[in-house]
Formats: C-alpha cells, structure tokens, sequence
C-alpha cells in the first residue's frame, strides 16, 4: 500500500474526520464555540505528519469554502471565513503545518507530541483572536475573554489527548507497516 492513491484516499478520510469533529460544539458568547475540530487535527497531524496532516487541513478549509457543511454546526461556505469564527479556521492550516514542522524536525514522541499540540493551541487561538477583534470590533481584551479565555483549559485537554491518542494509533499504522507509505 506504499501508493499516492492510498495517501490521498486516507488526507480525503482524515478531512472527514475533522469535519465529523466539528459537529461536536458547545456555543460560547461572541459566536466562537468550543468544537472537536482542534482535537482532530492535532490527532491527524501527529499521525500523519507535515505534507497529509497539512493537505487533509487545507482539503477540509477548501470544501467548507466551497460551501459543503464541514465547519461547526454544519456550516459552510465563504462567509464563515470571513465571520467571527474564520481566523480560527485558517489558524488550523497554520496550526497543522507548524505541528509536523516540529515533529518531524524533534521526533514524534509522546513528549513532542504534547508540546506539539500545546504550541498548536496556541496558534489556532492567536490567529482566531486576532481575527474576532477585527471582525467584531473588540478591544483586545474582549477578544481575549471571548477568545481565549474559554479555550485554555478545554485546550490544553484536547492537546494532550490528541498527543496521545496519536501516538498510539501511529504506532499501530507503522507496525502495520501502512503509515511509512505517507512519509
């Protein structure tokens, strides 16, 4: 199974995933809700790593755009990267690049992992709320309390489990001998 097919019939399945996540959300004031998004794309990239972690990101922004109903709530088209919740959504492509950018450099152990994740965090939520203070009109505090805020915690859980749940099932695919075809 060492076939480009194969890596791209698996981006396609990883950018379902992440929409399927995005069902998964809590509403929060200032329309930003706290999704599964995050948690699957820290899972897919520590799995796949940089080049699919990134494309399976990038296929799942590009068929929201296009209008299918992949963002949080069944959402789609151009008008939610544009809206509130947009700078969070291009944040996941920044997010999952940086991501495999450091595990690849530093190892894709449970310790890079997690601070793999953590760092991720950290990016998809600077880019959000950067984003909300714009698009909102709020100071940066506001933006930071309805941002931020809410994220940290929730994030952090996120963080870790996709660290680790990654791990274990990259660790089962290459003993499989069906995740070395992705490198």
């Amino acid at each position: 199974m060492k076939t480009k097919t194969y890596a791209y019939v698996v981006t396609a399945f990883s950018a379902a995933i992440i929409a399927v996540l995005a069902q998964i959300s809590i509403p929060l004031p200032l329309g930003v809700p706290i999704t599964g998004q995050t948690l699957a794309i820290g899972l897919i990239v520590t799995i796949l790593g940089t080049k699919y972690g990134t494309l399976s990101v990038l296929l799942y922004i590009l068929l929201g755009a296009a209008g299918l109903p992949v963002f949080s709530q069944f959402s789609g088209g151009l008008g939610i990267l544009v809206g509130p919740t947009g700078g969070y959504i291009i944040g996941f492509l920044v997010q999952a690049f940086l991501m495999g950018l450091y595990m690849d450099k530093l190892g894709t152990t449970y310790a890079h992992a997690i601070i793999a994740n953590l760092f991720g965090m950290v990016i998809t939520l600077a880019f959000g709320t950067t984003w909300l203070k714009i698009v909102a009109d709020l100071s940066w505090t506001a933006a930071f309390m309805g941002g931020v805020a809410p994220f940290i915690l929730v994030g952090v859980l996120k963080a870790v489990a996709a660290a680790w749940l990654g791990i274990m099932v990259r660790n089962r695919l290459e003993t499989a001998r069906l995740l070395p075809s992705l490198s």
